[in-house]
């Protein structure tokens, strides 16, 4: 069974034309995306937003914090 759809495949290909002219740039920033792996992952984050066949993205980003943190008020010794 295939773990990626054919759109998925070719929004990457698509990405990765762009990447190989100049013209791909990244989403917030708008700077131009040289590296590989960036182009593959825009290409695979377009097809999620299309609705393509894609595996869910691996927990990367920001960690969840278990509690909060207090801060230390107390009187020093002087």
């Amino acid at each position: 069974m295939a773990q990626y759809g054919k759109k998925a495949s070719e929004k990457v290909e698509k990405t990765m034309r762009e990447r190989k002219h100049g013209t791909l740039k990244s989403g917030s920033t708008g700077k131009k995306v040289t590296s590989r792996k960036q182009a593959i992952a825009i290409g695979l984050a377009e097809a999620r937003r299309a609705g393509a066949k894609v595996p869910k993205q691996k927990g990367t980003g920001t960690k969840k914090s278990t509690g909060t943190k207090q801060k230390k008020t107390g009187t020093r010794a002087r």
